[in-house]
This record gives C-alpha cells, sequence and structure tokens, in this order.
C-alpha cells in the first residue's frame, strides 16, 4: 500500500505539469504555423493582384470571402476534430498549408490554382486554430488554464511579429517563399505526427451531431469578442493606409512588430491577473486602452504610432485572454468546440470591421478628414462596451 502524497506536493506535481513536452513542442511548432502564413499574409493582395490580374476591389472580395469562409466554419471544424481527435486534426491541417503552399509555387501563372491555394491555406488554418487551443487545455485544471491560453496565444504572436520579416526577405523571390514554405510545413507535420495523442478525442467522452455546433454558446463572452475584433480591426487593416505618406513604411513596420511582440510579453505576465479580475472591469481598462491607442493615431506621426500601439498592445492583450477563459468558463460545450465558437465570433467582428469599418473609413477620406476616423474609433471603444454588456445580460 503506497503512501499519500501531500496536498503540498500534489500542487507543485500539478504546476510542474503545466507545460509537458506535448504542449511545448506544440507551442513551438504553433509559432513557426504562424511565420509561415503570416510571411505571405502581408503581401497576399499584390500578389493575387499580380496573378489574377484584376484589380484591388476584386482582390479585397476573395480575400474577404476567403477570411469569413474560414472564420465561420471554426465551429464545424471544431466538431471535426472532437471527431478524428485534436493530434490527427492538427496533422491534418499541417498537410493543408503544405499543400497549399505547393499550388501557390506551381501555380504562379494559373489564376485557379492560386485561389485553389488561398483556399486551402484557410481551410488549413480552420482545422488547426480550435485544435491547437483545444490541445493546449486539454484536461487542464481551471488554474492552468490561463497560463496555457495566454502561453499558447504569445507563441501564436510571436509567430505573427516575425513572419512579415521573413517575408520581407523573399519578397522580390515568391517562388523561394513557398519552397521554403513547403519544407517548414512538411517538418512540422512530421512534428505533429509525434504529437503524444490526446486521451478521449477532443476532450469528452461523447461527441455531439454537427448541427448542435452552434448550441450552449456563451452570450456575452461571444458578444464582447465580436466587439473586440470589430475595433481591433480597424487598427489592424486600415492604419496601414492611414500611415502612407505620413510614416515612413520600416517605421510603420517596426510599430507593428513592436506591437504584436507586446502581445507575447503581456499576456503571461498578466494572465494569473486577469483571470481573477471581474469581466467588466477588464472590459472597462481594455476598451479604455483601445480608445487611448485610437487617439494617438490621429497624431499622425511615427511617434504617435508607437505610442498608440503600445497602449493597444495592453488593451488587446487583455480582452482577447478574457474573453476565452469567459467563454470557457461559462460555455457548456468541450474546450476544442468552445474555442471554435470564439473563432466565429471573431469572424463576424472581421465582417463588420470590413462592411461598417470600411465605409466610415471612405467617409472621413472622400472629406480629407482621415484623423477624425481614429477619433470615431475611439467613441465607439467608449459606447459601445456598455451597451453590449447590457444588451447581452438581457
Amino acid at each position: 500500500m503506497g503512501i499519500a502524497a501531500s496536498p503540498r506536493a500534489g500542487r507543485r506535481a500539478a504546476a510542474g505539469g503545466v507545460f509537458t513536452g506535448s504542449r511545448l513542442a506544440l507551442m513551438v511548432s504553433g509559432c513557426l504555423v504562424n511565420v509561415g502564413t503570416f510571411a505571405v499574409y502581408p503581401y497576399l493582395a499584390v500578389l493575387l493582384r499580380d496573378r489574377l490580374g484584376v484589380g484591388m476591389a476584386q482582390v479585397g472580395v476573395v480575400l474577404g470571402v476567403a477570411t469569413l469562409v474560414q472564420f465561420a466554419s471554426a465551429p464545424f471544424t471544431a466538431a471535426f476534430a472532437e471527431r478524428v481527435g485534436l493530434q490527427r486534426c492538427l496533422s491534418l491541417a499541417t498537410v493543408l498549408y503544405g499543400a497549399g503552399a505547393v499550388v501557390y509555387l506551381v501555380g504562379a501563372d494559373d489564376p485557379v490554382l492560386t485561389v485553389s491555394a488561398l483556399l486551402l491555406s484557410c481551410g488549413a488554418g480552420a482545422l488547426y486554430s480550435p485544435a491547437y487551443r483545444g490541445y493546449l487545455v486539454h484536461s487542464a485544471t481551471e488554474e492552468q488554464r490561463p497560463r496555457l491560453v495566454s502561453a499558447g496565444s504569445a507563441a501564436g504572436n510571436l509567430g505573427i511579429a516575425s513572419g512579415p520579416v521573413v517575408g520581407a526577405l523573399f519578397l522580390s523571390e515568391p517562388d523561394l517563399l513557398f519552397t521554403v514554405n513547403t519544407v517548414l510545413y512538411a517538418v512540422l507535420a512530421v512534428v505533429h505526427l509525434s504529437l503524444r495523442r490526446e486521451e478521449g478525442g477532443g476532450g469528452r467522452s461523447e461527441v455531439e451531431p454537427f448541427r448542435r455546433v452552434l448550441r450552449g454558446v456563451a452570450a456575452l463572452p461571444f458578444a464582447v469578442s465580436v466587439l473586440t475584433q470589430y475595433l481591433y480591426l480597424q487598427f489592424y487593416q486600415y492604419l496601414s493606409s492611414f500611415a502612407e505618406g505620413r510614416v515612413p513604411a520600416a517605421g510603420y513596420g517596426v510599430v507593428m512588430m513592436g506591437y504584436s511582440l507586446g502581445l507575447v510579453a503581456l499576456q503571461p505576465l498578466v494572465a494569473r491577473r486577469v483571470a481573477r479580475l471581474r469581466y467588466p472591469v477588464v472590459m472597462a481598462v481594455g476598451f479604455s486602452c483601445m480608445a487611448l491607442g485610437m487617439v494617438a493615431f490621429a497624431g499622425g506621426r511615427v511617434v504617435w504610432f508607437a505610442a498608440g500601439a503600445a497602449v493597444m498592445s495592453v488593451g488587446t492583450a487583455v480582452l482577447f485572454l478574457k474573453n476565452d477563459l469567459e467563454a470557457l468558463a461559462g460555455s457548456q460545450r468541450s474546450a476544442t468546440v468552445t474555442f471554435g465558437q470564439q473563432r466565429l465570433a471573431a469572424g463576424v467582428g472581421a465582417l463588420l470591421s470590413g462592411v461598417v469599418g470600411g465605409a466610415v473609413y471612405g467617409l472621413f477620406e472622400r472629406t480629407g478628414s482621415l484623423p477624425g476616423f481614429w477619433l470615431a474609433v475611439a467613441a465607439q471603444c467608449v459606447l459601445l462596451p456598455p451597451l453590449v454588456l447590457l444588451a447581452a445580460r438581457r
């Protein structure tokens, strides 16, 4: 008969088991997946324009539809991951990423192959994201989840920050970039195949039908996630256009990299504190920081861009993390399906940002008062969160 472990020893063992070998390998792989993805993504509009021979308006439609399909399918790909297993789903996604890179490479002069490569990459992203986050928190305790969610997000953001720099090195030779990506994804496919297979599929003993993937949504985190993405993407999508002619391209690139690195550093540092704070408090802090960042962008100079990005990194770091933690706590579904539902919320926010944000930006541009656009977005950061909080609670 063995000797029972003390509660303190049990806590030490649990703490030591947070970052297992498989989880660490997955976080490194998730970072590299984003390096490959975001080495291409910032330059995708130009690539599509050159290969399709159409204007930027048509390119925007292609990108918008592909992105919406990727986000909207996330609850279904999450349910698929529960059926086949998270490790298998991750492996399949990396194979699709590699196939997309190959099709980009061989389809340099073929518009159909180029669009097919885009759809393959979007399908890979739809499979990878919920399975990646679901695998990280699989079998984790409530106390471990904040550290794992924040560390997983930090790893992904590090890849997002590094990807454009890698892409810039191959900007004049896209074929070489897609060759490197093909090799990268082939290696990552092997790594994902070697991951330890989780027990119980996606973490549930019973997998519900696909028709139920949208049930059990945690209403408040879903609504706040939509709002967060809507406001955040105003910054991410339109600041580059506003910066043209005001800020040197290199300066803008450094600012955006600094923003992503800020997320990498901040989320793990504040994870436990954010987990303990009440949701309305985090919303007040996060959206206030976003409002201050938007006001700073209206200054139109590098120093104001840098200040705005720094404050934005604080606001989005706490909001992205708290939204996911609240969704996990309030959802009636598995972690994998919950992350898929959160990705759908991000897609709805992205759609609103494109439709509403684009129209408002165009209005200010036509009137020659573009700095006012950022003040208008700042006002929304102040006015909309209380309304969403009230509506979701009712």
